[in-house]
């Protein structure tokens, strides 16, 4: 448990109603204004894992940006919304057909792997400045670049009369809305979310959620992850006391001083007492360099 204010990472479970950037605002109310930022944004109508940066872990709120993401959601079919989901106005309605385990799994596989998808107009992205959702609200269509995504793992949970429920995890920038109108089409029908969760978001498929209800119960102890956690892919460098300082004043430091240096690549740096430094990148010449740090080491 850590005391607030401290820089750590929350994994909220953000409630239905509310927007992530409401459930920010709380969160930095509670904890009395410090300074916070989440790590992907969940529509209103969804609920669960906001990974949310405090303090000085901010700074690494880009590295959480980048993982695979696991969602359960339902999917409605018959029904086609201007929003993708159940808080849009239903738009067509399309006929179901007879639906089996064996059609809907066959279905299924063809989303596995590469592909590219189109955001929606109901999205967060930005045209000039402008949210596409706000463009979509009064009445405007804009052409977007379709995006390069991944979809690991897919799969099938329950049919229940025209709904289905189903599991998938998928690479950062996939938009579930557009990938169950997509899975309705596959089927010869028309369909939009009924429901969605966010299960985790990597690297954190293991760990709890805390809700809002037992933040505000937990007083000035919350139960945060250390910032390290972020980048727990990034191999642990622990520098000597005058490496550590020397990186602190934006020098570079000679790794080749051993017999051995260590392979170039990205590095989690500690100091000698194990404080958390940030993060670093070496050469193949065995020369370290500041990629980020913080203001002072953080203590383990």
């Amino acid at each position: 448990m850590s005391r607030v204010p401290a820089a750590g990472l929350l994994l909220l479970d953000k409630p239905i109603g509310l927007s992530s950037n409401a459930a920010l605002q709380r969160v930095r109310r509670l904890g009395q204004g410090i300074k916070a930022g989440h790590c992907g944004s969940l529509d209103p109508l969804a609920s669960g894992m906001l990974p949310i940066c405090l303090g000085e872990a901010t700074r690494l709120a880009g590295e959480l940006l980048v993982g695979r993401k696991a969602y359960r959601f339902g999917l409605k079919l018959g029904e086609r919304t201007a929003t993708g989901d159940a808080e849009g106005d239903v738009i067509e309605r399309c006929a179901v057909p007879a639906l089996s385990l064996s059609s809907v799994n066959a279905a299924l596989e063809r989303f596995l792997g590469e592909q590219t998808q189109v955001p929606p107009m109901y999205s967060a992205l930005k045209r000039e400045g402008t949210p596409l959702y706000r463009l979509a609200r009064a009445g405007v269509t804009v052409p977007r670049e379709a995006r390069a995504i991944r979809i690991e793992t897919l799969e099938l949970r329950a049919i229940e009369e025209n709904l289905l429920d189903l599991r998938v995890l998928c690479s950062k920038g996939t938009y579930v809305r557009v990938l169950g109108e997509d899975i309705a089409a596959a089927l010869g029908s028309c369909g939009h979310l009924a429901s969605l969760r966010r299960e985790y978001v990597e690297p954190f498929a293991d760990e709890p959620m805390v809700s809002l209800e037992q933040l505000e119960a937990a007083g000035d102890h919350w139960p945060l992850l250390h910032a390290d956690r972020a980048v727990a892919h990034l191999p642990p460098l622990r520098l000597a006391a005058a490496d550590a300082l020397a990186l602190r004043c934006g020098r570079i430091v000679a790794l080749a001083a051993a017999s051995q240096p260590p392979p170039a690549g990205r590095w989690r740096l500690y100091d000698e007492a194990g404080g958390f430094l940030g993060l670093g990148l070496s050469s193949s010449a065995g020369e370290l360099r500041v990629q980020r740090l913080f203001s002072a080491p953080l203590p383990l």
